[in-house]
């Protein structure tokens, strides 16, 4: 049996980063993996992210969710078998950051899928900087997310003190509550992620899953949606400004993630923005576009920040 590992979080919490990591982990160990990036967005840019990984001994495959969900459930069953026949020894899966675990198990329980593959971990990633402005939908989508998890990995903990750390956790015990989960026998790694040992990364490769029942509040998000800008002639400088007075323009909606790719100088960057932090980094390959990911997002007010009113 193959075992299968999902990553799953909510948006922006790191998943991509955390897989980077995870994946070497796995390939030095001697193992054929796979990565199946299923993403709700017609554009899905993680998978680019990953694009240094994809090799001989790492095969990577996207499921773009621009497609009813009936759709998209195909499509990912048919890259799980497509891996599986291709001789993976483990499959990872990053979903989008609001994505229903149910869907994953389910998916795992039909044929042929029930002859190939196993549950390995399933590790959510929790961004040390939440805080208590979490609508209801997204505190629902982050506890089920936690309580389906063998352990959740806190991100960013380096950024904040200890006592926000411990704040963050706790909200992370009282959504998972709400449901009906036993938060006090949650797993929780704080350790940076400069810091992470072999051993905390083979405690995570065996972590499992969690166990536990709760009344489905919600069926797919329905506060949040996906904005597209292509060809913005950005540079380091105003990508940073962009994004900044986006995260802070509540005229724009509630935005959770702003993220793409931009070329200065023939070099391509990666802007990954959260309500915690903003960041360009180097890549080898990208494509000129940026999302925008919220809840209740204006359009019309979002277009602005690109020279796009269309009012």
């Amino acid at each position: 049996m193959i075992r299968i590992d999902l990553i799953t979080g909510f948006l922006g919490s790191g998943k991509t980063t955390f897989i980077k990591k995870y994946a070497r982990c796995l390939m030095n160990k001697g193992l054929r993996i796979g990565i199946l990036e299923n993403d709700y967005g017609a554009v899905n840019v993680d998978v680019m992210l990953l694009g240094e990984l994809e090799g001989e001994n790492c095969l990577l495959e996207t499921v773009a969710g621009a497609c009813d969900g009936d759709c998209r459930r195909r499509r990912f069953k048919t890259k799980l078998i497509a891996l599986a026949m291709s001789g993976c020894e483990r499959v990872i899966v990053e979903p989008s950051g609001i994505f229903d675990t149910d869907e994953f198990f389910d998916s795992l329980r039909e044929e042929p899928l029930d002859r190939w593959y196993e549950t390995g971990s399933v590790i959510c990633i929790a961004d040390a900087g939440l805080d208590g402005s979490l609508s209801e939908e997204e505190r629902f989508i982050l506890g089920s997310q936690c309580i389906s998890a063998g352990t959740v990995l806190m991100s960013r903990t380096q950024l904040y003190s200890t006592q926000q750390c411990a704040a963050a956790v706790g909200i992370i015990k009282q959504a998972a509550a709400e449901l009906g989960g036993n938060a006090e026998n949650m797993d929780f790694i704080l350790t940076p992620w400069d810091e992470l040992t072999d051993e905390d990364m083979e405690r995570l490769s065996c972590c499992g899953r969690g166990s536990s029942d709760y009344v489905k509040k919600f069926r797919g998000s329905k506060e949040h949606s996906t904005l597209y800008f292509m060809h913005n002639g950005l540079d380091r400088s105003s990508a940073r400004e962009l994004a900044d007075k986006l995260m802070h323009d509540r005229s724009c909606g509630s935005i959770l993630r702003i993220k793409g790719f931009f070329c200065e100088d023939g070099q391509w960057y990666e802007l990954n923005a959260s309500q915690s932090s903003v960041s360009c980094t180097k890549i080898s390959q990208g494509q000129d576009i940026i999302i925008v990911i919220g809840r209740e997002l204006s359009k019309s007010r979002t277009e602005r920040y690109f020279g796009r009113n269309t009012e």
